[in-house]
């Protein structure tokens, strides 16, 4: 047994990864929202996997240290062969099967499909959005949701009003009802009570009382209202309902500061908008982002902080390292490569996990260098581990070679006996 590392490959290998990074990210854009995120993200990772395995089978084809002259005389037609099915669709099927167990409700989460919608209509707002691009941005949500949600819209200043109760938004004639009662709003000249909007909003979210559906409100204000948050929000704690709030158009730090708290207590986020034109785009954003959970991008929602779910992405991920390591193993037909790369896949797996899960935060550029990095530690730590695992000296290959007098088979394969064996009674 030795170890060794094949530098050629190393160097490969990270191209390897670079590249299909490149791909997959060209992948993961172009498909987002329009295939299912199981499919899309198992299809990431055959890709990934298909880039480093060729790029090795390349290095290897080029300097054999590792699998020894004999395997590029006999069996490299063979690996070539075996790309397709030992990488591309091997980590395919490995990716898609563990994003569907990540994807999964466990410990009684219900998946995001009632959302409330609380509007501030105070006499401020005529300052604030004086052509009311803030209806204009719940019509435009309304019409971009999908046809398993339920929404609700409440209107509130000084006092809090429900123009529309939930309703399930399933077909287009529904959608123009809901758009229609926006359509009507009226500007008033009362106050803010944050409080009281909170109460009617949670009113609505318990008429759903026993349903298996999750729910969101979502808060736009540009004011301030004594609240007492604990009390306001106990319900909502207690339900795991989150509040994302925007402020729009604040210049009172007093203001921000209650709207950041109420989004913080519930697990929510808050924007602060300081243009009503871009009320719209936040809108979309936070629906985008209802309960997104993805091996590789970002976890938003009620499971954003769950110590569940990133325990479970740590170690997806490190089994589909183990899974590409092993992957490149049965492309060169060697037990000891597949069983020094498995274990390195499994160790890189570790640490692109442990970076994925605390790397990423939303933000697309930084996102899309934490994947980069992911890729190459399981590219180079997976061509590294010969030197920590072992092999079979390669010199004692499929072809053997003599020692001592003798002529020894390896590898597994076949061992011939001597020609004088007959002469010593065997």
């Amino acid at each position: 047994m030795q170890r060794i590392i094949n530098g050629l490959m190393l160097l490969f290998s990270l191209i390897g990864g670079a590249v299909g990074f490149a791909f997959g990210e060209i992948w993961l854009h172009k498909f987002s929202g329009e295939m299912r995120a199981v499919f899309l993200i198992g299809c990431y990772f055959g890709i990934i996997a298909l880039c480093i395995g060729f790029a090795c089978l390349l290095a290897e084809m080029i300097s054999p240290k590792l699998s020894g002259s004999s395997w590029r005389q006999r069996y490299m037609s063979t690996s070539w062969k075996m790309l397709l099915p030992a990488t591309l669709i091997l980590l395919m099927l490995v990716g898609t099967a563990l994003e569907f167990l990540y994807e999964l409700n466990i410990g009684g989460q219900k998946p995001i499909k009632d959302i409330v919608l609380i509007i501030d209509n105070s006499g401020s707002m005529q300052e604030t959005d004086p052509d009311d691009a803030r209806y204009e941005a719940a019509k435009k949500l309304i019409n971009n949701m999908d046809s398993d949600k339920e929404a609700s819209v409440i209107l509130f200043n000084d006092s809090a009003e429900i123009l529309q109760p939930f309703v399930r938004l399933n077909n287009q004639s529904t959608k123009d009802q809901v758009i229609s009662q926006l359509d009507g709003i009226a500007s008033t000249d009362g106050g803010t009570n944050i409080g009281l909007a909170l109460e009617e909003a949670m009113k609505q979210i318990q008429s759903q009382e026993g349903s298996k559906r999750g729910s969101m409100a979502i808060l736009l204000s540009d004011g301030f209202s004594e609240v007492n948050t604990e009390q306001a929000l106990a319900d909502y704690v207690s339900r795991g309902t989150i509040v994302n709030t925007i402020g729009l158009g604040l210049t009172n730090q007093q203001s921000s500061g209650l709207l950041e708290d109420i989004a913080s207590r519930t697990g929510g986020r808050y924007y602060d908008v300081s243009d009503s034109a871009n009320v719209s785009m936040v809108f979309q954003q936070i629906y985008d982002n209802i309960d997104d959970r993805t091996l590789v991008t970002e976890r938003t929602g009620t499971t954003e902080n769950s110590t569940y779910y990133m325990v479970l992405r740590i170690f997806f991920i490190l089994l589909i390292g183990a899974a590409l390591g092993l992957s490149l193993g049965l492309l060169f037909d060697n037990r000891y490569l597949a069983r020094s790369f498995s274990v390195g896949g499994a160790v890189a797996g570790l640490i692109a996990g442990l970076l994925l899960e605390f790397g990423l935060n939303g933000s697309s550029y930084q996102d899309g260098v934490t994947r980069l990095l992911a890729c190459l530690i399981l590219a180079a730590v997976i061509a590294m581990f010969t030197l920590i695992v072992p092999m079979k000296d390669k010199g004692a290959g499929l072809t053997g070679r003599r020692r001592n007098g003798t002529e020894e088979g390896t590898g597994g394969g076949f061992n011939p006996r001597r020609r004088d064996n007959k002469s010593k009674g065997f």
